[in-house]
């Protein structure tokens, strides 16, 4: 369901319907009111100075002889449009710094968030009256104060709800398309924070009423002969004991006003309450693919024979604060129109493998390349990358924006890299969705993330990466949480996705049966390096490295045994920040011998189409390395 059918079911209550009553009033108050009254309450009568309540006069009158109950109608319109402007300005303040460090660089993101954080140190009410002094007294003044006074407590809420909404892969896939920071933030981050926002606008627009009644009574905001509801109370401060009907009216219309304001905030709340934001893993900046210096050591990559590659990456390392290696020393080449897959269990290297190459580690990881080259150039400084190359992440309903039709998301590619107009690119997006086989596409197309299935979700990936003319599909674990026949269906997608565009693919999964169905090439990784390198059609009885051999023993088929417990394989990966010398598979292997447990291998190549890093490889005879039927 939908916010704005939630709204409606929403408005139907009893709360609902006393809220609608009010927001209709109110207005209709401070529109009519002056219009009505105004004359009554600026007409001197020296007849009645100081009257208590009456019939005619309903609060008394006050020192001049004018009407406190008409001066309370009227004085609506001015409560209201300072308390809105107030608010106004507290909401932008606040916005802007509280979105702008999601899409500056990390030194300036940290200095912006230090000035909030200092400003935020203050009590509001102090800071409030200082700003008040600064700006001077007067309606200007008070409205400045007010509004620049809440931006803080304003700007740390919308730097809470951005961070949580920048690290998810649907803002990180946009960053890839090369979309600009002010639509970033205004397309991608705002509508997933709106209802939030919205909630704690109107509930301190409350609190903003109650401040600036406060300064006018305090003789510091709106001054004669103008006057809010704050200005009446502090005129009818010395009568409160003799008269105290006088200064029920503005009191009762401070409060009234506030619960108002809270009514909607309540109905807002109740709206959204089913909705809440989604958590990411933090990747609101780049980790810079920068060229190491001081290396001069050579990389073990194998010599380039055949075409020249697509994609060819030169020994890419990925390291985390403290000096922990996540990926070390990775050398790759994918070349035009080839497939090539990254196994490996998990914490092996093989997502911040991809997501280096497309310039998208995770902060605060960092990833360095000797080099990095697409199709020629750097990837990540190449205007042609959101359009060349599609990454599929491996969660789709983080990936896709869910504030957002699933046609406005597919049609900003074209809009932003090919220059369409509005119209053009939906008709784009729909001939793509149409392409992976969504049925009803211009239907689909207006429809949110939230109501398409999980294999749905996935095809919409492929077919946000389609809008473009991709050479390159990264695929980030696209079958992980689909059941089989979806699984073999988004298998088959990109089969026919690469057949019928001459994409290349680099697919990234813990399975090897899966990157068998896919791939001609299939490199292995642990522990962040690559331990061995070989054509799909070897895996059965061709690998050479005993952890290679183990994944595949532990992979049931047909002939397994039920009646035997599933193969695994014992102990456990190096975790984070363990480096051991070495061969880092050495605790877990049979094999193992003394010199592999202080000498770790370097990835070199057995024949003309297999590398390995194993001192004691298994090395099968090519004649013997046949696929069995």
């Amino acid at each position: 369901m939908s916010f704005t059918q939630r709204l409606c079911r929403t408005l139907r209550t009893p709360l609902g319907i006393l809220t609608m009553f009010a927001v209709l009033v109110l207005p209709v108050v401070a529109i009519v009111g002056p219009i009505l009254w105004q004359d009554t309450a600026d007409r001197v009568d020296t007849t009645a100075i100081g009257q208590g309540g009456s019939a005619e006069h309903w609060f008394g009158t006050d020192a001049l002889g004018r009407d406190i109950a008409a001066r309370t109608v009227v004085a609506t319109r001015l409560t209201l449009e300072l308390t809105l402007a107030a608010t106004v300005i507290g909401g932008l303040g606040g916005f802007v710094l509280g979105a702008l460090p999601t899409v500056l660089s990390p030194r300036v993101a940290r200095l912006v968030t230090a000035l909030v954080n200092l400003l935020i140190a203050f009590p509001t009410l102090l800071f409030v009256l200082f700003l008040a002094i600064v700006f001077g007294v007067g309606t200007r003044g008070a409205v400045l104060a007010i509004g620049i006074g809440v931006v803080p407590t304003f700007a740390r809420l919308i730097q809470n709800l951005a961070a949580s909404v920048a690290g998810a892969d649907y803002v990180a896939a946009a960053r890839i398309l090369g979309v600009g920071r002010f639509r970033l933030i205004v397309r991608h981050i705002l509508p997933n924070i709106a209802e939030p926002v919205a909630l704690f606008l109107f509930q301190a627009g409350a609190g903003i009423l109650v401040a600036f009644s406060g300064l006018s009574f305090l003789g510091l905001g709106v001054q004669a002969p103008d006057y809010d509801w704050g200005r009446l109370l502090n005129e009818q401060l010395a009568r409160v004991y003799t008269h105290p009907e006088s200064a029920v009216g503005p009191a009762v219309a401070i409060v009234l006003t506030g619960l108002v304001f809270n009514l909607v905030g309540e109905v807002v709340s109740q709206a959204s309450g089913r909705r809440g934001l989604r958590t990411a893993p933090d990747r609101d900046h780049r980790g810079a693919a920068s060229t190491p210096s001081g290396d001069p050591d050579v990389t073990a990559a194998a010599e380039k024979t055949g075409p020249t590659p697509l994609l060819e990456v030169d020994r890419l390392r990925v390291t985390f604060p403290g000096g922990h290696v996540a990926v070390r020393d990775v050398s790759l080449s994918v070349a035009p129109g080839e497939a090539v897959g990254i196994v490996g269990e998990s914490g092996s290297g093989k997502s911040l493998t991809a997501l280096a190459v497309a310039g998208l580690v995770p902060h605060p990881a960092r990833a360095a390349a000797r080099s990095i080259t697409f199709d020629g150039v750097d990837p990540t400084a190449d205007t042609r990358l959101g359009t060349s190359l599609s990454m599929v992440f491996q969660d789709p309903m983080a990936s896709l924006n869910p504030a957002l039709t699933i046609g406005k998301q597919l049609s900003e590619v074209a809009e932003v890299h090919l220059g369409h107009n509005r119209t053009q690119a939906m008709k784009r997006a729909v001939d793509r969705l149409r392409a992976v086989r969504i049925a009803d596409p211009e239907h689909r197309s207006g429809m949110r993330p939230g109501e398409f299935s999980g294999g749905m979700r996935q095809r919409t990936m492929i077919a946000m990466g389609l809008m473009g003319e991709p050479r390159l599909v990264i695929a980030d674990e696209p079958t992980t949480a689909l059941d089989v026949t979806v699984q073999a269906q988004v298998l088959a997608l990109l089969r026919d996705v690469r057949e019928k565009s001459g994409a290349a693919v680099l697919m990234i999964s813990h399975d090897i049966a899966v990157v068998s169905q896919v791939c001609e090439r299939v490199m292995v990784m642990y522990a962040g390096r690559v331990v061995e390198e070989l054509p799909t059609g070897d895996l059965v009885t061709g690998t050479a490295h005993p952890y290679t051999r183990a994944l595949i023993g532990a992979v049931p088929d047909m002939t397994t045994d039920r009646r035997l417990p599933l193969v695994t394989i014992a102990g456990r990966p190096p975790g984070p920040g363990e480096d051991t010398p070495g061969c880092p598979f050495a605790p877990r292997c049979d094999l193992a011998t003394d010199r592999c447990r202080t000498d770790e291998p370097a990835l070199e190549r057995i024949d003309a189409a297999r590398r390995v890093a194993c001192w004691h490889p298994v090395v099968t005879p090519a004649e013997a390395r046949t696929q069995p039927e």
